[in-house]
């Protein structure tokens, strides 16, 4: 059984959302991934959508790009949390994707990551789990001390070859 979703209008937002996909594996988090477009075949989207409570999703990642209606869409027929993910586009570089995705209706709210923003995607469905999952969130501060522990030593590194300024 899937925990999370993850959903792009089109083959070519799988690089981004691939990074979602690479998150939950880290953190040991089932997941479904689909491509289903909500304009050119709308009666697959809304089985999707409407059957995903039931098939015990419990967090939906959704990718779009220019319109980017699929995360609104979701966020209207889902009742659990959707979360967003604006594609760079050619025409707006991306702009047009994070407005339509952002700027949903009163009673609508789309969790909104930045453009491209697969791993975050991610990581915000992680820890949206880790509410309920005790030792998810161990994972979760565990991740965060590996991320510090990246950065001190790339610091340490710098000190060594004498670039260190304050």
């Amino acid at each position: 059984m899937a925990l999370v979703s993850i959903v792009m209008g089109s083959d070519s937002d799988m690089p981004v959302m691939k990074k979602a996909a690479e998150i939950l594996d880290e953190f040991g988090i089932s997941f479904e991934m689909r491509i289903i477009s909500a304009h050119r075949e709308p009666d697959v989207f809304f089985e999707y959508a409407k059957t995903a409570e039931e098939r015990g999703v419990k967090v939906v990642i959704a990718g779009a790009g220019m319109a980017a209606h699929l995360p609104g869409m979701c966020a209207a027929i889902f009742p659990m949390p959707v979360i967003g993910i604006p594609m760079h586009t050619t025409s707006l570089g991306g702009k047009d994707s994070l407005y339509s995705i952002v700027q949903m209706p009163s009673g609508i709210p789309v969790a909104t990551v930045a453009i491209n923003g697969g791993t975050n995607a991610g990581l915000l469905a992680v820890k949206i789990l880790a509410t309920s999952d005790a030792a998810l969130l161990d994972k979760l501060k565990a991740y965060s001390e590996k991320m510090k522990s990246a950065v001190e030593k790339k610091d340490a590194h710098l000190a060594e070859v004498g670039y260190k300024e304050y």
